[in-house]
C-alpha cells in the first residue's frame, strides 16, 4: 500500500496499514540546533517529508531574533520578531467601517494573501506532478481565512464588539472574504485534488474564543460554503483550530467534515474519543507545550501509546500531525518519532 493509498483508507474507515504520521520543524528549532535537529529528520525521514539536510544556511538569521514588517495582500501589516514564528497584525485596514465602502480586496486569481504574484498554472502543474507520481494532491487556504482574517482587518476588539452588536457591516465584509475563498476552493477542486485543508485558530487554551453561539452566526454558516463545492468533487476536507474547540465539534461535524485536527491536551484525549472517534477522521495534534518539550522519554511514550489505543482503530480514522517550537529539544523530538515507530502500526500488530 503506498503512501497515498494508506492515507485515504484512514481517512475513509477503510482499513488502512499504518497511523499517518507527519512532523514540522519550525525553523527557529533548527536555527536553535541546526545539525543535530537536521541528524534527527536524517534519522526518520518517514515523519519530515523531502527534507534535504544541509540545504539551510543558518547564518544569515543571526541569533534567530528579527524585526520584520511586511504589508499584507488585504492592507494589514505582519510584525516578525523571531524567524519561523508567526507574527502579530497591526495597522488595521478597517478598524474603522468608514473604510468599507472604499475597500478592495485582493484578487484570488493574481495574488497571494500575504503578497507575491500567484502563478496558478505552476501550481496546478505541480499538482498533476504528483498526480502522476501517484502522491497525494492537496489545496490549501492561507492559515486564518476568515475568523483570523476578521480580526486582521477590524482588530479583535472591533471584532468582538461587531459580533455582540450585530454590526450589519460585518456581514458585508464576511461576503467579500467568502468571494475571495470561494475563489480559491474552486479553483482547486476543478483540478481534482484529493484533499482540501482549511486551517483556521478558534480555541484559547481552556475555552473558545468566541461562543458556540457567534460561530454558529458568524462563522459556520461561510464554512457551509466553503465545502459545499468540495463535496461536489468529490474531495476530502480537513480542517484545523488550536486551542480547545469542544463546543464546535458537533458542529463541524454537522458541516460534513472529513478530517478534524484538533490539538490533544486541551481537549482532552478522551473528551476527543467521545465527540469524534468514528465519526471524522482525526488527526491529532501532538502536545507541543507539556509532555514533548520538558517530558522524559517514558512519558512521551505513554502519551503517544494513550492516543493510539484510545483514538485509533484497525479500521483507520486517526493521524498524527507534530509541530516542533523551542524549547523542545532535539532528543525530545527523537523520542517522539521512536514512539511513533512503535505505536503507529499497534491495530495491525495485535
Amino acid at each position: 500500500m503506498t503512501e497515498r493509498e494508506n492515507y485515504l483508507h484512514t481517512v475513509k474507515f477503510g482499513n488502512p496499514r499504518w497511523i499517518p504520521a507527519y512532523i514540522a520543524v519550525n525553523l527557529a528549532s533548527l536555527i536553535e540546533y541546526k545539525d543535530e535537529m537536521e541528524k534527527v529528520m536524517v534519522r526518520y525521514p518517514q515523519y519530515f517529508g523531502h527534507f534535504i539536510p544541509g540545504q539551510t544556511d543558518y547564518s544569515q538569521y543571526g541569533d534567530g531574533n528579527c524585526d520584520i514588517k511586511e504589508k499584507d495582500a488585504w492592507g494589514y501589516t505582519w510584525h516578525y520578531t523571531k524567524y519561523g514564528i508567526e507574527g502579530c497584525v497591526t495597522e488595521h485596514p478597517l478598524a474603522d467601517w468608514s473604510a468599507l465602502e472604499s475597500y478592495q480586496p485582493p484578487d484570488a486569481n493574481l495574488v497571494h494573501d500575504r503578497g507575491g504574484s500567484r502563478n496558478w498554472e505552476a501550481e496546478l502543474k505541480e499538482i498533476e506532478r504528483k498526480r502522476q507520481q501517484g502522491e497525494l494532491t492537496s489545496g490549501y487556504l492561507v492559515h486564518g481565512f476568515l475568523f483570523l482574517r476578521l480580526q486582521y482587518l477590524r482588530g479583535f476588539e472591533n471584532l468582538m464588539y461587531d459580533m455582540a452588536d450585530e454590526h450589519p457591516n460585518l456581514y458585508k465584509l464576511i461576503e467579500i472574504i467568502d468571494h475571495h475563498t470561494l475563489t480559491i476552493v474552486k479553483k482547486y477542486c476543478s483540478t481534482g485534488v484529493d484533499l482540501m485543508e482549511f486551517p483556521e485558530d478558534l480555541g484559547a487554551e481552556k475555552s473558545m474564543l468566541i461562543s458556540s453561539k457567534m460561530f454558529k452566526q458568524y462563522i459556520k454558516p461561510s464554512y457551509r460554503k466553503y465545502i459545499e463545492p468540495c463535496k461536489e468533487n468529490d474531495v476530502i476536507t480537513a480542517f484545523h483550530s488550536d486551542g480547545y474547540i469542544l463546543d464546535i465539534l458537533d458542529d463541524l461535524l454537522d458541516l460534513r467534515l472529513d478530517v478534524i485536527n484538533p490539538q490533544d491536551l486541551c481537549n482532552g484525549i478522551d473528551n476527543l474519543a467521545k465527540a469524534l472517534k468514528g465519526k471524522a477522521c482525526i488527526r491529532l495534534d501532538i502536545d507541543r507545550s507539556k509532555i514533548t518539550p520538558y517530558g522524559t522519554r517514558a512519558e512521551i511514550f505513554e502519551l503517544i501509546e494513550k492516543e493510539v489505543k484510545v483514538l485509533g482503530s484497525k479500521h483507520g480514522g486517526l493521524e498524527f500531525i507534530y509541530g516542533v517550537y523551542p524549547p523542545t529539544t532535539p532528543d525530545r523530538v527523537n523520542y517522539v518519532c521512536e514512539a511513533l515507530d512503535k505505536y503507529r502500526t499497534y491495530w495491525w500488530d495485535k
